[in-house]
């Protein structure tokens, strides 16, 4: 499936809280596993080809909010006084008027109906996680796997008949010529 000019937009801290690895990790340090959220993404981007936004809250946070790139994913921090949930219905509304597709992935279900409503797909977080899972099997099969190369030679296609002609051709030698002697250029006569 080519999913080049598809978006992923992920509600980052619901994820988080979904999946079982990084909600362990958020019990000792919140950065360590945003930071642990974002390399997974990464690497689920890299190999799907879809554009990527993970969008946390800020919501709580003064100021104005912030977009910034990470490993070629885009992350976003949202403004003072927005959810994520706003922030995402935002940006899908601009990619969905591009004609694109659009995917949000959260477990809230009420986004799921808005996002829904304007045209996006949803995705539940246990979906994308078992995407990402399903992923990382290919992307090591892929790496482990050794490349069979195939070589689309003529041989088995060429006639005793030819392979004589072309070799008379490769020696230099002429149709008439019966003796098996090179008659190169270099050669005496």
């Amino acid at each position: 499936m080519n999913r080049r000019n598809d978006v992923l937009l992920i509600d980052g801290y619901n994820m988080i809280g979904a999946w079982p690895e990084l909600a362990r990790l958020k019990e000792h340090s919140l950065e360590d596993a945003r930071d642990r959220l974002l390399d997974m993404l990464a690497d689920y981007q890299g190999f799907s080809g879809m554009q990527v936004y993970v969008i946390f809250d800020a919501h709580q946070m003064p100021g104005v909010g912030a977009t910034y790139r990470q490993h070629k994913l885009t992350v976003v921090y949202t403004r003072e006084k927005e959810t994520a949930d706003e922030c995402i219905e935002r940006i899908c509304s601009e990619w969905i008027s591009r004609r694109r597709n659009v995917y949000v992935a959260t477990n809230d279900m009420t986004e799921q109906h808005v996002i829904f409503g304007q045209g996006a797909l949803r995705m539940s977080a246990r979906e994308l996680l078992m995407e990402i899972r399903e992923n990382r099997k290919e992307i090591k099969q892929t790496i482990t796997s050794p490349s069979v190369k195939h070589r689309h030679s003529i041989d088995n296609r060429v006639t005793s008949d030819v392979w004589m002609k072309l070799e008379r051709i490769r020696r230099g030698k002429h149709e008439d010529d019966d003796d098996q002697t090179f008659k190169g250029p270099l050669s005496k006569k």
